[in-house]
């Protein structure tokens, strides 16, 4: 088994997901929460500047999706045929499209506040009415068992709840996978042991 480090903020953030994909598959690693104050001299060592950082072996990997897929890659969190992870790409490809429009960054507070209620008020009920139909009856977003797409959606829905707690209230199947995801044992053990912080 390699030896994994994954560098991240003291945050959900982007690393969430590789956390999920560690803790279902039963994957030591060192979760290493580095400060903001601590960031420009990490930045400055990264051949991206970017974190999430996956180190494998002392190799640095970076993107947090690419190191998601590689994680899950050959296990049924991918899919389990080759069109079920084509699937499972393409739902965590269009949750994290809205994700990207947030702007995270922004340092006026007026402009990030009226950037994000637009974003939720107005484009994110047409994200949700399609993810909705997309769900249908089933139990999980593709296939017959859970893959890292529902990680995802509960990951990215967690964090928009944070902004708009109503969010969700006209999609109750879309809050029953929520449900289901937080109660995977391994995933609920994380949940509750995890650092507690807002994003």
């Amino acid at each position: 088994m390699p030896n994994y480090k994954l560098i991240y903020f003291n945050m959900r953030g982007r690393a969430e997901i590789i956390r999920y994909i560690f803790a279902y598959l039963d994957i030591k690693y060192e979760d290493h929460r580095i400060e903001q104050a601590d960031w420009p001299e990490v930045k400055s060592t990264l051949p991206f500047g970017k974190i999430p950082i996956l180190e494998v072996d002392g190799f640095n990997l970076h993107q947090s999706l690419a190191i998601a897929r590689y994680l899950a890659k050959n296990t049924d969190l991918a899919g389990k045929t080759e069109l079920e992870q084509c699937q499972v790409d393409a739902i965590v490809d269009t949750l994290d499209d809205f994700m990207s429009r947030f702007p995270w960054a922004e340092k006026k507070q007026d402009i990030k506040n009226q950037m994000f209620n637009e974003l939720l008020t107005y484009d994110g009920p047409h994200l949700l009415q399609d993810l909705d139909a997309y769900l249908g009856e089933k139990e999980w977003l593709v296939g017959n068992s859970v893959t890292w797409a529902d990680f995802y959606w509960e990951i990215c829905s967690t964090t928009l709840l944070v902004f708009k707690p109503d969010l969700l209230d006209i999609h109750p199947r879309l809050v029953t996978l929520r449900k289901k995801v937080q109660a995977i044992p391994a995933i609920a053990d994380w949940i509750q042991r995890r650092p507690q912080t807002k994003l």
